[in-house]
């Protein structure tokens, strides 16, 4: 036995193993179907790019608290809103200083009277902030999704601010609402120092008030109305946390714990141990989860978020903070269920579509080519397996358009066995013994076979890079089909005919073996 015909059967065993999952219901790997097939959810994202701006001046807030206290320059009152971040410099020989600091940070206007700063991101920073909010937000959305479990989302810009996400297999209420949480979570994390001179007084005083001291008025998330009174400027941003994921404390109730970046373990750290006797509070989108007081100097860079969770809250929770903080919010405005009846009529009529192409292709190639008609149509077959178990093993979805790839990549597999026969025909029409007749059949036809699906490779690998949702579906079946279909039609068949060649020989009927008289 050749090894070329050994390659083939393992190929046959191989998708008929991992194809059978797909079309039953034994365990293993299966072809996941998209939302075209199977139903799901799609949700029509805003995103709300004129906060990023806003929570940039947060961030910058932070970076130069941290920064002045570095170089040891007395700033004050740092305060910021939607357009402009503010501050004292006490020491005005320190001018320069400061000077450098902002044009070390970049992407400033900035402005200053008797030591009174007011900074503002310039124009072009105002756009790149507004386009990497819904770059990220996209890359979030996704990594989010993907984290949940859920085969295959698909997250794509539309227009300038909307983002359009599909997702196949959501059957329930409960499941929904469940994905629009966790998509619509901003998960911005922020430790924030609670002001100990006034925190008192919090119950009595208005936002504006709080403003005036450089402070921030913030509900706790238990939602019994009560707030208190932090310090505006972040200690931490969550922008440094580098992991989360679900733990349980001494009453074994699920917490979130978060671990944080060198940047953010030293400032954790330094601040812990500044502060001793004091609160830090740990908010998570505009929320107090909890204030507790420093006991001690907190190392390691790590925390943890407790809240009366469940454990499937506390999952979305870690999987939402894991995959970063959006630094826009989003907004679902439009939302649509797709039954599954639509996926059901679409496999109906895409497997009739193939079944039929399948059946007339046979008929065509036996009736045609004889025997080697039929070598040809059991390659064909082991195509197709082979297609569905690569995608099988490697979880992807199936859609509409993947199917119309599949279909497509039967009639470019059934193309290079017509080539290969053509080629074997044109030896024996100028009288060549069988075994050359094959051997150069393959060989001349191979050349041609290589550079027609080369060039539709790249055509598909375009399609992939550059498409979305849909049309990358199709590019994937037709890759896998045309990878499948040579090593099926050049080395598989040519196996065959090597395992029969004494025979062909022997018999020199080529009526039988190729459908040619004489």
């Amino acid at each position: 036995m050749n090894y070329r015909l050994l390659i083939f059967i393992f190929c046959g065993l191989f998708g008929l193993a991992l194809s059978l999952p797909s079309f039953s219901n034994i365990s293993g790997p299966r072809v996941n179907l998209g939302l075209d097939l199977q139903g799901g959810l799609t949700m029509l994202l805003d995103v709300k790019t004129s906060e990023a701006i806003k929570s940039k001046y947060n961030s910058l807030a932070t970076t130069l608290s941290y920064e002045a206290k570095s170089r040891k320059l007395l700033i004050r009152n740092i305060t910021f809103s939607q357009d402009a971040l503010r501050f004292k410099l006490l020491d005005k020989d320190k001018k320069p200083q400061v000077d450098e600091l902002l044009k070390e940070i970049g992407g400033l206007s900035v402005s200053s009277e008797n030591g009174e700063y007011s900074v503002s991101f310039t124009p072009q920073e105002k756009e790149q902030i507004a386009k990497n909010a819904m770059e990220q937000a996209i890359g979030t959305i996704r990594n989010r999704l993907d984290l949940f479990g859920l085969s295959e989302p698909s997250v794509t810009r539309q227009g300038k601010e909307n983002i359009l996400v599909a997702l196949p297999g959501i059957k329930n209420a409960q499941e929904e609402q469940r994905a629009i949480d966790l998509i619509s979570k901003s998960a911005h994390l922020q430790m924030m120092a609670v002001d100990e001179e006034r925190a008192m007084r919090s119950s009595q005083m208005s936002e504006a008030e709080a403003k005036k001291y450089g402070d921030v008025l913030l509900p706790y998330a238990m939602g019994n109305g009560e707030k208190i009174l932090l310090k505006a400027v972040p200690i931490i941003d969550g922008e440094m946390i580098t992991d989360a994921k679900v733990s349980y404390d001494q009453n074994s109730q699920p917490v979130v714990a978060f671990s944080l970046d060198s940047r953010g373990a030293k400032l954790f750290g330094d601040f812990s141990g500044a502060n001793i006797g004091k609160r830090m509070a740990i908010v998570l989108d505009g929320k107090v989860y909890s204030a507790p007081v420093i006991r001690e100097r907190i190392g390691g860079g790590s925390g943890q978020i407790s809240g009366n969770f469940t454990p499937e809250e506390a999952s979305d929770l870690a999987i939402a903070l894991r995959s970063g903080a959006l630094s826009a919010p989003v907004e679902v405005i439009e939302k649509r269920s797709v039954g599954p009846s639509l996926g059901a009529d679409s496999i109906k009529a895409s497997m009739i579509a193939l079944f039929s192409g399948f059946m007339l292709v046979l008929v065509f190639m036996i009736v045609y080519y004889h025997f080697a008609g039929v070598i040809a149509v059991g390659a064909l077959l082991v195509n197709i397996l082979l297609i569905i178990a690569i995608m099988a093993l490697f979880g992807a979805t199936l859609t509409l358009p993947g199917m119309a790839g599949i279909v497509l990549t039967v009639g470019m597999a059934v193309d290079a066995n017509i080539i290969i026969n053509e080629r074997i025909r044109e030896c024996l029409y100028s009288q060549k013994p069988i075994a050359q007749a094959i051997e150069e059949g393959y060989s001349n036809a191979s050349r041609a076979i290589f550079d027609s699906n080369l060039t539709t490779i790249i055509a598909a690998i375009l399609l992939y890079i550059y498409g979305t949702g849909a049309i990358k579906g199709f590019a994937i079946t037709m890759v896998i089909g045309i990878v499948v279909s040579v090593v099926t039609a050049i080395i598989g068949t040519q196996g065959i005919y090597q395992a029969l060649l004494k025979r062909i020989v022997k018999s020199n009927n080529r009526n039988f073996w190729f459908g040619i008289k004489g």
